[in-house]
């Protein structure tokens, strides 16, 4: 394998990627005032008219990342502490954005959700999308449920895959190697030809990685647990008329690795296999003051996960489980003249599961289990927008209706006010709601009474452009309350049933602020955020419960462009302590996690205008750390690839 390192270092070069000269600085995420965002109000506004708290990361710096995987890019951002994100590859991860669980953070891939609905909680596996494939991402902070509906509590990550741009065929290849046996190649085509629109892309991954849990005995005999890739993307747009357009888009993901057995124990025989197929087709019509959009997407992820007995005897084990969800809807956007445009719409989205499990020990056999269930809910909602002057308003509802719970309605009211075309004041009162996955309501735990949980949030902020395009200051404060929160319970007495019920109330709070500046040649941000929550359970014990969630969050990035072909960049983030369930015993007891802080570094070279080499170092300062207690973390580890441009 030093061989290959050898190889691969030699032919590829020292530094990052297909970006010239002119690229953006590396680790820079976006939040300018006269940016114009998509996904806080489904519709193009500009950051100065909307009062909401919108990141976006940028195609450049996308680009610059392509040694990490998806959710490593996404714990760089403030008020993101993806968990997990350092352990061994393709180990599940959890979002945390605001503090608050990973099924309250809504996924959309190109606007429309991309839940899993064969999962406990319905959340979406992040590390099924490779890099390559994303154009841009937009994070929304705070409730997005009357626009996005279920899910969108603590906020909404759009992933933006990449579409047709500019005329003719244009393409590129890349090929990246590192650490733990990592090698990746991806190759990728796109442009117009004519009124006829296409983007290609494939990527294949494989990675050795390394022994997943921890090795507490120190015995050295843990296998390691590999991960290996497969995906396509592909866009397609066809202009039909000047004011009538067809796209259609399709993602495939094809994942296979190791898992280890749990916390601090090994497991040889233990493979899973998973694929995620997310595939859509949509219209859009033109009016005089407006634009109307038809989509129907379905997301499809089937896993199976295999746990074969040793040579000697023991326990088999395999469970496949299979999820669809079918979406439809009409989005319309119109102006409503001088002073008023709206955004509204109706949808459909119908879930699915099978779940089917085999458990066998020798000389017993209880036989397969197996769960099908499906549930519907259908929405209607509508967003009004004013403006006038330096003044902004959004008032907003949604109503759904759920084939298990009924109806549930949710709001939006969000003021701001802009001043000296510089300083946005803005504030936000908004409810959201989860519905219940079907695993809960139907699984051998599932409980078909559940209720959704039901949020009220509160906001508020300031961003605040000092030097204009130079020199920016923002902060925002947080409030969540949310009642009937789904969690599992067991019963003491006999006979010691186990099944999800509501009852709980969870509250959280806190607060993020950075500092930005950039200039032609150098980019600079600092940032914090804080967050801390408390659940009350049923019985009125409250505990303080954001396990594996650090109360306080800081990071540094900072990017230089040396000369007109070469940058470098540093990326730096604290974690803050964590408190985790400690399962070795029972009761569960609670283990704190120490903080940690993690340096990266980042090259790139532009050789010509078609040939770029990179190389990053994560974790310069061999730092040692925890992230999931009994599971191993990434140490120092690098990354060295090329880009090269075609037409």
């Amino acid at each position: 394998m030093k061989k290959n390192y050898v190889i691969v270092a030699a032919s590829l070069g020292l530094a990052q990627l297909a970006l010239h000269s002119t690229a953006a600085r590396a680790q820079d995420t976006t939040r300018a005032l006269n940016q114009v965002v998509v996904t806080a109000t489904r519709s193009p506004k500009k950051q100065s008219e909307i009062g909401r708290v919108v990141t976006t990361i940028s195609a450049q710096q996308i680009a610059q990342s392509q040694g990490r995987s998806l959710p490593q890019l996404l714990n760089t951002v403030p008020g993101i502490t993806f968990s997990g994100a350092q352990n061994a590859p393709g180990i599940g991860t959890s979002v945390f954005l605001r503090g608050a669980s990973t099924g309250n953070t809504l996924i959309l891939i190109d606007g429309f959700p991309a839940n899993n609905a064969a999962s406990i909680d319905g959340s979406y596996d992040l590390n099924a999308f490779p890099l390559d494939q994303i154009d841009h991402i937009e994070i929304l902070k705070g409730s997005g449920s009357t626009l996005y509906g279920s899910d969108a509590v603590a906020g909404v990550i759009n992933i933006i895959t990449k579409h047709p741009q500019g005329q003719g065929l244009k393409g590129n290849l890349q090929f990246v190697g590192g650490s733990y046996g990592t090698f990746k190649e991806a190759a990728g085509l796109n442009g117009k030809l004519k009124n006829t629109g296409i983007a290609i892309n494939l990527s294949n991954t494989d990675s050795k990685g390394f022994a997943a849990s921890t090795d507490a005995a120190g015995i050295g005999d843990f296998r390691k647990d590999g991960f290996h890739q497969r995906s396509a993307s592909v866009n397609v747009d066809q202009q039909i008329t000047n004011k009538f357009a067809l796209n259609g888009n399709l993602q495939i993901s094809r994942n296979n690795g190791n898992l280890p057995y749990g916390a601090f124990k090994d497991d040889q025989n233990n493979d899973y296999k998973n694929t995620f197929l997310f595939g859509g087709v949509g219209a859009k019509i033109q009016l005089p003051k407006g634009l109307l959009n038809f989509n129907v997407s379905q997301n499809t992820v089937h896993n199976n996960f295999t746990n074969l007995p040793p040579d000697n005897g023991g326990t088999h084990s395999e469970t496949i489980n299979y999820g669809r969800i079918t979406n439809a809807e009409a989005v319309l956007n119109y102006n409503l003249g001088k002073y008023f445009d709206i955004t509204s719409g109706a949808g459909y989205k119908y879930s699915y599961t099978n779940q089917h499990s085999l458990y066998e020990v020798p000389g017993y056999n209880p036989g397969p289990s197996d769960t099908t269930a499906h549930s519907g809910i259908g929405s209607v909602y509508a967003s009004l927008f004013f403006k006038s002057d330096i003044f902004h308003m959004e008032l907003g509802g949604r109503y759904n209706h759920h084939s298990a719970f009924g109806d549930k309605f949710t709001y939006t009211i969000n003021p701001s006010v802009l001043l000296a075309d510089q300083f946005k004041v803005f504030g936000t009162i908004a409810s959201a709601f989860k519905a219940p996955s079907l695993y809960q309501l139907s699984s051998e735990y599932g409980n078909s009474q559940l209720r959704p949980e039901y949020t009220h949030s509160y906001e508020a902020g300031f961003d605040w452009e000092i030097l204009k395009n130079t020199l920016s200051f923002n902060a925002a404060f947080f409030k969540r309350n949310a009642k009937d929160v789904i969690y599992f319970f067991s019963e003491s007495t006999p006979p010691y049933s186990s099944f999800y019920k509501n009852g709980t109330l969870q509250k959280d709070k806190g607060f993020e602020t950075e500092l930005k500046y950039h200039d032609k040649k150098l980019s600079a941000s600092a940032w914090y955020a804080y967050v801390t929550g408390k659940l009350t359970d049923a019985d009125g014990v409250t505990t303080n419960n954001l396990y594996r969630r650090p109360k306080s969050t800081f990071g540094a990035n900072v990017s230089y462009q040396a000369t007109a072909d070469f940058l470098f960049g540093v990326v730096y983030k604290y974690t803050g302590s964590r408190t985790e369930q400690d399962f070795a015993t029972y009761p569960a007891t609670i283990a704190t996690l120490k903080n940690y802080n993690l340096v990266d570094l980042h090259l790139q070279y532009s050789a010509t205008k078609q040939l770029s080499f990179f190389g990053d170092v994560y974790n310069v300062l061999d730092t040692k750390y925890v992230d999931w207690l009994g599971y191993n973390t990434r140490r120092t580890n690098f990354t060295l690839g090329a880009n090269y441009r075609f037409k």
